[in-house]
């Protein structure tokens, strides 16, 4: 088998080592079943210890207010796009959406489809170098919510503080940095997140929402794009995405046994020091993408002198185990993914390639 290395793709996304490693030992047989956990029925008590654990321990890191349920919805975060609209666009509102990077904007371009929407701010015409300003923030008259992209993965970006809505239910896609940092829940009416970067493997979206926002599920909606389904059900009126909770839960255990999101916060804030030092102080050789007070603690985008030593760049570095580089197009250039899986030694590793690099061809 190859060496593992230092993954920094943007998602699906590094995992630790430790929870795969528990996984592999429990695949065959899940606590004494003589069945793996792809395996076992959803209706099962072991399944059900699975789903609630998964449940209590994302409320008790997270520190999630009682008036609030934690949702497994398929789709991932995408189908969420759609659900949000449909569920909350009705009697004459509009869908308020802040469009601060690629995912952004396809949430609003699926809500365009459902019903009234507003542009209440974008950043488009910068390139999404930066979120948006508290004072570009425009709503329309008569507000279902205010949907925003907490962390553009694309573009490197992450909202630091969040907007004040009043009563206008504020609505998170976080699918890149949940559980990277300390968050108010209370500020949000929803928040939702693809598994697949800080949460386990792709396959499903975690919805934290408040109660009041499951009572306003659109009746007149199929049954599977209502939240109140859900809820209901805790989350299995019918058979979930039952591995990736199951890797979801391992995955929770393991932030609490690094001490919990302020410990994980403190490292993830070293991590990005370390990069966005090396970055600051190449003499121009590397640049960053996003504003200096917009930079992602997650995503880390840089440009290089020319597209061809970007490309030596990707090249030499896979040489030396740092994986995944390679900057998404509308971007160009290197994108350093560094979740909560990445180590502080990947970061060091990747600076020290960068300082090496930079040395011989500047």
């Amino acid at each position: 088998m190859t060496e593992r290395v230092f993954n920094f793709n943007p998602g699906p996304a590094m995992l630790p080592t430790e929870i795969l490693e528990e996984a592999q030992k429990e695949l065959l047989n899940y606590k004494g079943t003589g069945m793996s956990v792809m395996e076992i029925s959803h209706r099962s008590k072991q399944f059900e210890e699975i789903i609630v654990g998964a449940e209590t321990l994302l409320k008790e890191l997270m520190d999630i207010p009682d008036n609030y349920r934690v949702l497994f919805i398929g789709m991932g975060a995408t189908g969420q796009f759609d659900m949000i609209p449909m569920n909350y666009i009705v009697d004459g509102k509009a869908g308020n959406y802040v469009i601060t990077g690629s995912f952004a904007n396809k949430a609003y371009k699926e809500a365009v489809k459902v019903g009234e929407t507003h542009v209440a701010a974008s950043t488009k015409e910068i390139n999404f170098a930066r979120v948006a300003n508290p004072d570009e923030i425009k709503m329309s008259d008569d507000p279902a919510y205010l949907h925003i992209t907490t962390n553009n993965t694309i573009f490197g970006t992450q909202w630091k503080t969040y907007p004040e809505t009043g009563d206008v239910p504020l609505i998170a896609d976080m699918s890149s940095d949940i559980l990277s940092k300390k968050t108010d829940v209370s500020k949000f009416a929803l928040i939702y997140a693809g598994a697949q970067k800080n949460l386990g493997p792709a396959g499903a979206a975690v919805v934290i929402i408040r109660e009041d926002m499951i009572e306003k599920s659109n009746q007149a909606l199929p049954t599977m794009l209502k939240y109140d389904t859900y809820a209901k059900n805790n989350s299995l009126y019918n058979t979930p995405a039952s591995f990736t909770i199951y890797m979801i839960r391992l995955m929770l255990e393991w932030v609490k046994s690094q001490g919990g999101l302020e410990v994980v916060q403190k490292r993830n804030e070293q991590k990005a020091a370390l990069v966005y030092d090396a970055i600051d102080n190449s003499n121009g050789f590397y640049r960053g993408h996003a504003e200096p007070a917009s930079r992602s603690l997650m995503n880390i985008t840089f440009r290089l002198p020319s597209e061809d030593l970007e490309k030596e760049f990707i090249a030499e570095a896979a040489k030396v185990g740092l994986a995944g580089l390679k900057g998404h197009r509308e971007v160009g250039g290197i994108r350093a993914s560094i979740y909560n899986a990445m180590p502080v030694a990947g970061c060091e590793k990747l600076v020290e390639f960068m300082n090496d690099f930079r040395s011989k061809k500047a």
